[in-house]
């Protein structure tokens, strides 16, 4: 338990960090990348627009369309390598100026307002090019801003930044892989002290509970048979049942890695565990229905898997109704080993219910404590034993309310 508790502290950690770091980066790009388009945006409405056909050689003032925006430096617009394309309303291109751009000629221009024409935004980028479309004189000036050096920085920036990230991601993983133990080491000590509680305690209440039940046994011999009596013997067998278990299941936990694994053959003892159960089910006007895949094989402990069988059929039995079926299907699939034991219920169960199955003393009908017989842990003892063949046991809830328990071993 405290092994399954550590790792999901440092998954739940990790996913944290790594959900939060997401989120960072990508607001930064985000943000940074839509100041570059919102900067180039302010440039191109106050660039000219329509010069007829041309703009003015780089050597004379450059006249802008607009007054400059709040916050822009009277430069920029000197400063920017810009071109522009004039197309008529029949889509022919009758005028270009590539005067304040070098590295464009009239052919890429053409090139690049025929790309800008096919996309349907007013204004877009065509490759590190932003364009702006104004329709103007019966056609449309499309003006295009050189944006590579910005984009190239915002490019640098976005690979920085995620480098960074990840880089301190791994080195905070290793952190937390690391002092995980030291985090969690509180509720590690608070749960072995549970357990040897629960094994102390267990033993302590064994005595009193068998010099009761003799001195009961006295008095019957004295008195003869009385309701009382029978009463406290009932009782006194019913603690002594819980006991044991809880008992018995602090020590399952404590010795999961103790257990000695072997190769043996999992089908015959499935099939020899649940025959009784079978004579059982008839006594009870109920049947147990056995589909055992033959010669299957498991590494594992015999007798904790002969248990394992014992505990859900018991369960099965115990919490269906009379003249229900009991199905319990072995079978392997690929690298698997599945077992699935399936009833009936006796009282309707919820999907919230599922959650808490496998608690201690959890039961979905409280009520029938009494009826059953049982003591709620049943299902807890079943859970240690699957962790301890590094396999998975799950509760689902099937058509018609019928109650179904898999559980997946690595074969």
């Amino acid at each position: 338990m405290i092994k399954r508790l550590k790792i999901k502290y440092i998954v739940l950690a990790l996913s944290a960090l790594l959900v939060l770091l997401a989120f960072i980066v990508a607001g930064m790009n985000i943000l940074n990348y839509n100041e570059v388009v919102r900067e180039a945006d302010r440039t191109l409405t106050v660039l000219p627009q329509d010069r007829g056909g041309a703009l003015p050689p780089e050597t004379e003032n450059l006249e802008l369309d607009k007054p400059l925006p709040p916050g822009m430096s009277p430069e920029i617009p000197f400063e920017s390598r810009f071109f522009s394309v004039f197309v008529n309303e029949n889509g022919e291109i009758t005028a270009t100026d590539t005067s304040r751009i070098y590295a464009v000629d009239n052919e890429i221009a053409a090139q690049y307002a025929e790309s800008a024409m096919k996309k349907s935004g007013n204004s877009g980028f065509v490759g590190d090019f932003r364009y702006l479309r104004v329709t103007e004189n019966g056609g449309t000036r499309i003006t295009f801003l050189d944006c590579g050096r910005k984009l190239a920085l915002f490019r640098n920036f976005a690979m920085f930044s995620v480098g960074i990230s990840l880089l301190g991601y791994v080195v905070t993983a290793i952190l937390i892989c690391f002092f995980a133990g030291k985090f969690i080491r509180p509720v590690a000590e608070s749960y072995e002290k549970q357990k040897r509680f629960i094994t102390d305690a267990g033993h302590e209440i064994k005595t009193p509970l068998t010099i009761i039940g003799a001195d009961v046994d006295l008095l019957k011999m004295d008195y003869g048979e009385n309701e009382y009596l029978d009463d406290i013997e009932n009782q006194v067998k019913r603690l002594s049942g819980l006991t044991g278990d809880l008992v018995h299941l602090a020590r399952m936990e404590e010795s999961q890695k103790s257990l000695s694994m072997i190769e043996f053959p999992v089908s015959e003892i499935v099939r020899e565990t649940a025959a009784p159960f079978q004579t059982l089910a008839k006594l009870q006007n109920k049947e147990l229905v056995l589909q055992i895949q033959p010669e299957l094989s498991l590494h594992g402990n015999e007798k904790s898997i002969s248990q394992l069988v014992s505990i859900l059929l018991d369960n099965a039995l115990k919490y269906s109704p009379e003249g229900s079926t009991i199905r319990l299907n072995m079978e392997k699939q690929g690298r698997k080993l599945i077992l699935r034991v399936g009833n009936p219920c006796l009282t309707p169960i919820t999907e919230e219910d599922l959650h808490h199955v496998f608690d201690r003393f959890w039961r979905a009908d409280p009520s029938r404590n009494s009826e059953t017989g049982g003591h709620g842990i049943g299902l807890s003892m079943a859970q240690a034993i699957v962790s301890a063949h590094s396999g998975k046991i799950t509760a689902t809830l099937q058509e018609e309310n019928e109650f179904l328990i898999t559980v997946v071993f690595p074969a």
